[in-house]
């Protein structure tokens, strides 16, 4: 049997790209290798799934800071307004939460899992689970279909990989994608983590000092070897018994990463406790409160405004005496403290691995994918989609809005090329 459209991978890329090349009537084949479609789907936004992000296209780009241009094309025509208006017409009603993020009412991801799926069947998509794919198989220089490791190949016009990155591995991704891609002659970026806890030496995070400690509405910076600023993201944060864990410290992931692997010598971690108050107004800040109760002690002065569990590592990295009246701590320590507070640094030795990570850094060359049409510029009649691409995001509905637009792109093409090719 000939198919016209071949999709490899049934998570959120690869049910839209379903979606989009049966909306023709298109015969479509989606092969997935667990016995479940929707996994990582159906874990993401905390098991609420987070379907998509409410920012205008600019500013869901800048959330996208791996090669988040080349989807301007994509979100153009299956935006963040589309897939909204799409769950919508499945009879899912959205709600808005902090920072645009858009989640089912029910607040379960099942609810959206289950409708994509049912969606996926409607329109006649035959669905092959336990359907491991052995190799992409070309011929004449463009696709030819799929082998699956039962050994049964299976012909198609169009064949579209949304196997995902690495990440996560117990939904299945674990990178079979790429060695098909570099077979058909295309480049994989080095693949790194990214949207994952970071790690560090410090021997006040390995005795666990500080383990469990959250802090809300601070900012991370990292910093390079040479002390310049890499990128800094604000957010709540938590300490754990191996570094930095929490929105803000997953948003500065990739970066540690990637400013480790460039070299540029020792990688820190600065926490700015109180964001948007300078360094000098803290320490007038600290000044008056030693003028207003003099007689206090150093570490019950610290304690009106720091977290409890914060405040001996604070003394200790000052060198001052917490027994002191604030009445007698010298200018220079309150320097310290304030400068502490402003940018309290932390060694990050590296991350957690890719598999522990959200996210994959890292994918097939975006410059050899057709922005337009996910395909491939080397292989006719091959699609990429998702996670394999070399596209990352934040958390926020970012990541998913970004498979769910190059999946319906993808598919959507993938239908019209093999339709083309029947006239």
């Amino acid at each position: 049997m000939m198919y016209d459209v071949i999709v490899v991978g049934g998570g959120p890329a690869g049910l839209m790209a379903c979606v989009a090349a049966s909306a023709d009537g298109s015969r479509v084949l989606l092969v997935d290798k667990g016995d479940k479609l929707g996994r990582k789907l159906g874990i993401s936004g905390g098991g609420r799934c987070n379907v998509t992000n409410a920012k205008e296209m600019d500013e869901l780009i800048k959330h996208i800071p791996g090669n988040g241009r080349f989807l301007y094309s994509a979100l153009s025509m299956f935006g963040n307004r589309q897939i909204m208006a799409f769950f919508e017409g499945l009879g899912i009603e959205l709600k808005e939460e902090d920072n645009g993020r858009m989640f089912p009412v029910s607040d379960k991801a099942s609810t959206v899992v289950n409708a994509l799926i049912n969606k996926v069947r409607e329109q006649g998509v035959e669905i092959r689970t336990d359907s491991p794919v052995e190799e992409v198989l070309f011929e004449d220089g463009r696709v030819a279909g799929v082998r699956l490791r039962t050994g049964e190949a299976v012909r198609s016009r169009a064949v579209i990989l949304a196997v995902g990155g690495k990440s996560v591995p117990k939904t299945g991704s674990t990178g079979d994608g790429y060695a098909w891609a570099e077979k058909a002659g295309h480049t994989i970026t080095e693949l790194y983590p990214t949207e994952v806890p970071i790690t560090s030496g410090e021997s006040w995070i390995r005795n666990r000092e500080l383990q469990g400690l959250s802090l809300r509405d601070v900012e991370l910076t990292v910093y390079n070897g040479k002390g310049k600023a890499v990128i800094s993201h604000k957010g709540d944060m938590i300490f754990t018994h191996f570094g930095l864990s929490g929105p803000a410290a997953l948003r500065c992931s990739g970066f540690v990463v990637r400013t480790l692997r460039d070299g540029r010598g020792p990688v820190e971690v600065g926490i700015d406790l109180f964001p948007g108050t300078s360094e000098g107004a803290l320490l007038e800040e600290w000044l008056g409160l030693a003028r207003t109760e003099p007689r206090k002690a150093l570490r019950n002065l610290l304690r009106q405004k720091l977290p409890e569990r914060l405040v001996p590592l604070i003394l200790r990295l000052a060198e001052a005496d917490g027994d002191t009246d604030g009445a007698n701590v010298s200018k220079a320590s309150w320097q310290k403290i304030a400068g502490l507070c402003h940018s309290l640094r932390v060694s990050a030795n590296g991350t957690l691995s890719i598999e522990e990570a959200f996210i994959t850094g890292g994918g097939v060359h975006v410059k050899e994918v057709d922005p337009r049409t996910m395909q491939s510029k080397l292989m006719p009649g091959l699609f990429f989609c998702g996670e394999i691409l070399d596209i990352h995001g934040y958390t926020g509905g970012y990541n998913i809005t970004s498979a769910f637009a190059t999946g319906h792109c993808a598919g959507t093409a993938a239908a019209e090329l093999s339709r083309a090719q029947q006239d």
